[in-house]
């Protein structure tokens, strides 16, 4: 089966694709292939330094006649994220990926197959060796913790790179062109439960939200889809002014990341209106059904009787808590102005939590404008201050402002003209990419993202289209001929 993939052309990005995958190379432990580069570069007299978190960086001359370029960068990450089937036996630490080829596709043996990045590194090695493509000044960076923390990224220090163009070769989709990502930041609202007595004369019912389609806070943020702390939130928020309810719990959610797609409550009412509880909750059921017919067909939402609760939230809490709910923002807050569909500003309300007698309420806002970044962080803090929460953000990592007259991007669109004659798309990504911190460390660094097409990311299903590969490269090359003077 290596055998097979050491055929496929050019040889030279197989030949070292092959030699990564035989490299472990997980995220937090990039010492291995981190040492396989720094030897390359010996082997082939190439000034390289690795720096205090690990990232490798290579300079290669300009070849003759093209010294009066531009210095290019061309960056990937070292790492993979390390995914496998339940029946395979895979040590990722010692062992190696094992790639095979399967119809159009070169695929690993259970495993994810870290194409993503381990096809931008072999590129970069592969250009680095050759001695027969044109290009300017040349730096190779090679990025530690990309898929777990971004940590490579953030180490990096002005200075350390002398290029001012940049290109990523860390996207999946071929024939698309990336010219701006989101930031994010996460922000976290805490605070002590208050509680009392159960009312007298209650009975308590359980609510139960699910089959939401859920999804990733980035890139589905748009596309109508339920939220089902929202929504379970609106339930309860109703039913405390229609029958004045008692909360119990609150248990819905889970990662900061993804859209909520289920949702639990405990609460009581007064054994009176149990019956009028029932008829309630049909009626929202039918209002929620119809709102979300298009995009959510799986939601099932039901209200049952529940075993007595040992405590609720006292009045006071509980009304703080379910407005703020209500008034917390959730979706697209701004589209953008420059490219057309792209989402700029969202927010995502990920949980909401009863643990160790504290609520915890977990949020993420993300944008590709810094300032509305911060502008959104305040707004969802904002609504926690109302019930004198403590609100804690996170570090966050910077967006990557979407920039239509690159010149970078320019050359890669007429580029990829002449190669494919056809238009290739340019885009901006609303989820995170390197370029957003090396962007905010190097202001004023023109930069371009692209890659063959990769399916299956971070799954064992990985899969890296061959024909994309030799597309990719073909651009990667094309690009670097047409850069300009300096």
């Amino acid at each position: 089966m290596i055998h097979d993939i050491q055929k496929l052309q050019p040889e030279r990005l197989w030949h070292y694709f092959l030699e990564i995958c035989r490299i472990p190379r997980p995220s937090k432990k990039e010492e291995k292939i981190a040492a396989y580069i720094r030897q390359f570069a010996a082997d082939h007299n190439l000034w390289c330094n690795i720096d205090e978190a690990g990232n490798v960086l290579i300079r290669k001359q300009a070849t003759p006649g093209f010294e009066h370029k531009r210095g290019v960068i061309l960056q990937s990450h070292l790492d993979m994220v390390c995914e496998k089937n339940t029946d395979t036996v895979h040590n990722f630490d010692t062992d190696p990926i094992t790639p095979w080829i399967d119809g159009n596709w070169v695929k690993a043996k259970g495993t994810t197959l870290g194409a993503d990045d381990g096809i931008g590194i072999a590129a970069a090695l592969a250009i680095l060796e050759a001695s027969d493509i044109p290009h300017g000044p040349l730096e190779a960076l090679f990025t530690t913790d990309e898929e777990t923390g971004l940590t490579g990224a953030f180490a990096l220090k002005p200075g350390q790179l002398q290029g001012r163009i940049l290109i990523n070769l860390d996207s999946e989709d071929e024939g698309q062109l990336f010219i701006g990502c989101a930031g994010g930041k996460d922000t976290v609202a805490t605070m002590p439960m208050e509680t009392e007595d159960v009312p007298a004369s209650h009975v308590a019912f359980k609510a139960s939200l699910t089959g939401l389609t859920g999804g990733h806070s980035g890139d589905d943020i748009n596309k109508g889809l339920g939220n089902a702390v929202k929504l379970m939130n609106r339930f309860l928020w109703n039913a405390r002014e229609n029958f004045e309810i008692a909360l119990a719990d609150f248990n819905a959610g889970n990662l900061r990341n993804a859209i909520a797609r289920e949702a639990f409550a405990v609460f009581t009412v007064h054994r009176d209106n149990e019956q009028a509880m029932f008829d309630y909750a049909a009626s929202f059921t039918q209002d929620i059904r119809n709102e979300f017919k298009i995009t959510e067909g799986g939601l099932t939402f039901a209200v049952e009787p529940a075993s007595m609760p040992a405590c609720v939230l006292n009045s006071a809490m509980q009304a703080d808590l379910l407005d703020c709910l209500y008034a917390c923002p959730h979706g697209v807050i701004a589209m953008s102005r420059e490219i057309p569909g792209f989402v700029e500003t969202s927010t995502n309300l990920a949980s909401v939590k009863f643990i160790d007698n504290k609520v915890v309420i977990t949020t993420s806002q993300r944008s590709s404008v810094e300032s509305s970044k911060k502008d959104v962080t305040d707004m969802v803090a904002s609504v926690f201050y109302l019930m004198q929460a403590d609100v804690v953000h996170s570090s966050g990592y910077p967006g990557w402002k979407p920039d239509p007259g690159s010149e970078v991007l320019r050359i890669s669109v007429e580029a990829y003209r002449r190669l494919f004659n056809q238009e290739p798309q340019v885009l901006a990504i609303h989820a995170g990419l390197e370029c957003g911190l090396v962007g905010a460390i190097y202001p004023g660094m023109d930069m371009v993202s692209f890659g063959p097409t990769i399916k299956g990311a971070h799954s064992p299903d990985e899969r890296l289209d061959i024909a994309s590969a030799t597309k990719f490269w073909d651009l990667t090359l094309e690009v670097l001929r047409n850069i300009p003077a300096a």
